[in-house]
């Protein structure tokens, strides 16, 4: 066409040569099965076919039927995109696309793209409202579509096929001898044209749309034609935000496939399969879980040993929250003390979920779903399980009802409920309702209308002096739990509490800051002390290497460098609180307490 050159095109709508072909000598015949071989024979009996082999080579095939296709130049109808192509490049700018690489992508496509060829020739979908004299030009106005819309809006589109020419002209073009035409619409200039039918005709709905969702093949299909559609008739994008994800593979990494026999269904990871032992019901949040915990911008794996996986992350969440919500059924947080009145270690674990918390939000509003899931599981691990809710166990079982140091914990507590049932909410709505549902002071019937996470303004005051005495302390922790292990594997103690701690630092600055919770500095408050942080009966502190390292274990710590030492602790057991003391027996009327 460029070069203005006559188009040929010898092949009709079946496949089969046509009478243009070669003197009619091929026609009738099929392309790709006889009318081939008989092109070959055709040339072999002239002796100018020079060579015949098999190869492999690509070839363009139909995905479904697996079979090769051909190409045949036809008549078709096309959307020219000159006259709006830089007003559609602007607007790809003004979307937030996730992950970034998208802009660039859609960016480029728009900026070198044809014309888009808005026709089909298949037996289903939206017909162009065209007419054709008997000429074959095609008579097509505003009248004419008019017409046929209102038609289609009060019949449904399927009239076109229905009805006759004459029936669908406006009276004024009937009885000249048109006829309708017989193409259909291209499909995602069909979808690309949703926006209008869904956000514009909706009363709750808002244009454009806040996000628009779909796999990384869509750059080209859907979000293109949305925005094309959108640019020509509206001068915008139709969505605010992009977000794409890679395609779901099986856990070998390849795709999933019917007759490979390698599909995975997801209401078979849900409610399980015939045989529960084998294919087991994981529930819909462990399914959800999963989705949270892949980075989506790219091909994603899933199968039966995945979601195993994912099922034991989800267990640890769900049992952190089941030790806390059975702890505060007694917890009125109308009656709570201050923020100020807290142990530090209550401070410093508030001031850890309100940055949890900014995480948690910010990593929703960026849709960045595998973010939020290691945050929450190393809070939920690390920073809870293996250190709070273990320091904890002492303060809420051997306290008072109302003791200080058992209602300080139960605030803390409190909040880490209120927020965490509301964060996850979006991904584990099941979970964080039957949560909901068991706290004590339901301010809401539904989790879903109690409002968004809320961490109080005082918990982001700033104590970098003691958070970084802190994070000391949690470096030392893991050496002494070290220590601990030697001593519990040589059959010497049982459980920490059965073990005398000795901590030797030569560092001025390390021991001061450990000092703070050492019961000698005459600030003990039976929390913020060593002895409770590290679980143990007993804590030396010292700045003589020898006393630690002339322990019966000893180690220095790779984590802190302090060096540790483990003794078997001295005094008797607590019945009560199993804490070894030299005060058991002491009490004529509790022979088998401490004085605690």
């Amino acid at each position: 066409m460029r070069e203005g050159l006559e188009i040929f095109s010898p092949v009709d709508n079946a496949g089969r040569f046509t009478d243009e072909f070669c003197e009619g000598s091929f026609a009738g015949l099929s392309v790709l099965d006889e009318g081939n071989q008989a092109i070959i024979d055709h040339v072999s009996k002239r002796d100018v076919l020079l060579l015949e082999e098999k190869y492999n080579h690509k070839y363009p095939y139909d995905w479904r039927t697996k079979k090769p296709t051909i190409f045949r130049a036809t008549e078709q109808w096309f959307a020219s995109v000159e006259g709006f192509r830089d007003q559609a490049l602007e607007a790809v700018r003004g979307v937030q696309w996730t992950p970034e690489a998208g802009e660039k992508r859609i960016f480029n496509m728009i900026e070198g793209r044809n014309d888009w060829c808005i026709s089909r020739q298949r037996t289903w979908g939206v017909p162009i409202p065209v007419f054709y004299d008997g000429d074959g030009e095609p008579v097509l106005n505003q009248q004419i579509i008019s017409r046929v819309a209102e038609l289609f809006r009060e019949h449904g589109s399927d009239i076109w096929w229905e009805l006759e020419a004459e029936d669908l002209l406006p009276e004024q073009y009937r009885g000249e001898g048109l006829q309708k035409g017989m193409d259909t619409m291209d499909v995602w200039f069909d979808s690309g044209s949703s926006w209008n039918a869904v956000t514009k005709q909706s009363p709750e709905m808002t244009f454009p749309a806040d996000v628009y969702l779909e796999g990384s093949d869509q750059h080209r299909g859907w979000f293109q034609s949305s925005l094309l559609t959108s640019v020509a008739t509206e001068g915008q994008a139709p969505y605010k935000k992009v977000l794409t994800h890679g395609f779901v593979l099986d856990q070998n990494g390849l795709k999933m496939s019917k007759s490979v026999g390698n599909v995975v269904d997801p209401l078979k990871l849900v409610n399980g399969g015939n045989n529960q032992k084998t294919e087991p019901a994981y529930g819909a949040d462990v399914l959800r879980l999963w989705v949270s915990s892949v980075d989506y911008s790219g091909d994603v794996l899933v199968g039966p040993e995945i979601i195993k996986t994912v099922s034991d992350s989800y267990r640890k969440i769900r049992n952190t929250l089941r030790y806390i919500v059975s702890n505060v059924n007694d917890y009125d947080p109308r009656t709570g003390m201050s923020f100020d009145e807290l142990p530090v270690l209550d401070k410093y674990m508030l001031r850890r979920l309100a940055t949890i918390a900014e995480d948690m939000e910010a990593a929703y509003e960026t849709s960045s779903f595998v973010r939020l899931y290691q945050g929450l599981m190393r809070f939920a691990t690390v920073d809870l399980s293996n250190f709070y809710l273990d320091i904890a166990k002492d303060r809420l079982y051997i306290s008072g009802t109302d003791d200080y140091r058992r209602r300080s914990c139960q605030k803390v507590l409190y909040h880490l409920l209120e927020i965490l049932t509301r964060s996850i909410a979006p991904i584990l709505p099941h979970t964080a309702e039957d949560l909901w549902r068991n706290v004590p002071w339901k301010t809401s019937s539904s989790v879903f209308e109690a409002g968004w996470i809320q961490p109080e303004p005082s918990w982001s005051h700033e104590d970098p002096e003691t958070d970084a005495a802190m994070e000391l302390f949690r470096r030392v922790r893991t050496d002494v739990n070290k220590c601990l292990d030697a001593a519990r594997n040589a059959k010497r103690i049982g459980s920490g509490l059965a073990a005398k701690v000795s901590l030797s630092v030569a560092d001025d600055a390390v021991i001061e800051a450990l000092q703070k919770f050492n019961p000698s500095s005459g600030e003990g408050n039976t929390v913020d002390e060593l002895c409770y942080y590290l679980l143990v009966s007993e804590v030396n502190l010292s700045k003589d290497m020898a006393v630690a390292d002339g322990a019966e274990f000893s180690l220095v710590g790779e984590e802190s460098g302090v060096h540790v030492g483990v003794d078997v602790a001295s005094g008797n057991k607590c019945d009560r609180c199993w804490v070894y003391s030299e005060q058991v027996g002491k009490s004529e009327n509790h022979p088998l307490l401490c004085d605690r």
